[in-house]
């Protein structure tokens, strides 16, 4: 058995393993690389005859983003992924295809039919079995990550009983929609995700009240809020604290009227149609929802999709907002794309509103090197648009309470959470000092276990 990394080895994108056994190998995720890592081409630049199937983890775009150069290269085996995200893969790639590569609706849909003939669907907790050319079986489960609808960790059990588990991105426990990751029981060899492997993130409990304070203060200022969110995860995790943050204003706890009567009528856009598709699937696929989020919607509740809620699809709406917005400087709260400001319709938002003072811009997710979210972060002066000087004098909030990712904390609760092994820990998905700081600390868990960076 030999796994070889494609992607996600010396940072945090492009994931792609390779879990090789004797002659044939299977594949789990096949991602784009963004930010610094960003390539001017993203083909295969490994063999792929050998490989029997594509497993995929969860459907960000740093998971898949590389499956239309895979299929080009001549891959046609199955696609294995859980029901939420053989749902939500066709959205994204075919957005991803759209923004990278200029296609057109025709040809995007001529693309989802040959995705959509290749998924296969696979229930959380029930076992696929592969059979390998040699006849052989190899056993495969998906469990659930806690990362975004439908993510996954997988466990591949060997013909001779050795356990391999891709955790893929896990998320952090106590979200009040993404049910929490449980530990496998076995595990020989453990392939971890690393992404804040040095972090400890704010508490999820105090991310409503960091919310609701930046809230207040535009209400009383004037100004909007910007958002950037990705479409899966993020967005719908905002849009729930949201609902409930305006639930809690139009009635104070003893039942009488707020004493916030702005709140009502401060206008939360949506302002994304891949996000808003991807809503729709959180609402077909209620059951997966963590038991909080549930909760509210047997009291009569509707989360994810509000009165108050405004979805925006047409690029002449979304335009005419922003005029508006820069006119009148009134207070609004905006969730768009890209989660890391690299593109999508928050960009337009930034340029025109990161000179108002009275514009607050919430970084809710991982920021990779070489983005602008990632500027952003360091609070500048100035930042570059398109060979166009933005002046930045918009207030930039960091709330870690929104990642999707575990921090450090809960990736050594996973790891400890194992019964059986792991023999053999290999640290992807995360930057130098990330893996670094996580292996430090997975030593003084395992110490008979070999733990590797895979950093260059």
């Amino acid at each position: 058995m030999e796994i070889i990394h494609h992607g996600a080895s010396s940072g945090v994108t492009g994931s792609c393993h390779e879990l090789k056994l004797g002659l044939h190998s299977l594949l789990v995720d096949c991602g784009l690389f963004q930010g610094r890592e960003a390539r001017a081409r993203h083909d295969i630049d490994f063999p792929i005859r050998h490989i029997r199937a594509l497993l995929l983890t969860h459907c960000h775009i740093d998971h898949i983003g590389r499956i239309p150069w895979l299929l080009a290269a001549g891959f046609r085996g199955p696609i294995y992924a859980t029901e939420a995200t053989a749902a939500l893969l066709p959205l994204m790639l075919e957005d991803g295809l759209k923004i990278n590569l200029g296609l057109n609706q025709a040809q995007c849909e001529q693309f989802t039919r040959v995705i959509k003939s290749l998924l296969k669907p696979i229930p959380f907790g029930c076992r696929v079995d592969l059979i390998w050319p040699s006849g052989e079986l190899i056993h495969v489960c998906f469990r659930p990550a806690g990362h975004i609808l439908g993510s996954a960790y997988i466990e591949i059990v060997l013909p001779d009983g050795h356990v391999v588990v891709f955790s893929g991105d896990l998320g952090p426990c106590h979200t009040p929609l993404h049910v929490d990751p449980v530990s496998p029981v076995r595990a020989d060899t453990l392939v971890l995700e690393s992404t804040y492997g040095d972090q400890r993130h704010h508490a999820v409990t105090q991310r409503e009240a960091c919310l609701s304070d930046i809230i207040q203060r535009s209400l009383q200022d004037g100004g909007a809020i910007l958002i950037p969110a990705f479409s899966v995860g993020r967005t719908q995790e905002i849009l729930f604290d949201l609902e409930n943050l305006l639930a809690k204003a139009m009635q104070s706890e003893f039942g009488y009227p707020s004493s916030q009567p702005n709140w009502p009528d401060i206008p939360i856009i949506l302002d994304s149609p891949l996000a808003a598709r991807v809503t729709e699937q959180y609402l077909h696929f209620q059951r997966l929802w963590a038991k909080e989020a549930k909760q509210r919607v047997y009291r009569g509740r509707h989360p994810l999709s509000f009165d108050q809620c405004i979805t925006i699809t047409q690029h002449a709406e979304h335009q005419a907002l922003i005029n508006r917005l820069k006119a009148t400087g009134e207070p609004a709260i905006v969730v768009a794309a890209s989660g890391m400001c690299n593109g999508g319709r928050i960009m337009n938002y930034l340029q025109a509103l990161l000179p108002d003072p009275r514009t607050d811009v919430i970084m809710v997710g991982y920021q990779a090197e070489g983005t602008l979210g990632r500027q952003l972060l360091a609070q500048p002066e100035l930042v570059e648009f398109d060979l166009h000087t933005v002046e930045v004098k918009a207030a930039i909030h960091t709330m870690s309470g929104y990642s999707a990712h575990a921090d450090q904390h809960d990736l050594i609760q996973f790891v400890a959470g194992i019964q059986q092994g792991p023999q053999q820990i290999r640290l992807v998905h995360g930057e130098p000092a990330s893996q670094q700081a996580l292996s430090q600390h997975l030593s003084i868990l395992h110490p008979e276990c070999e733990i590797i960076t895979t950093f260059t």
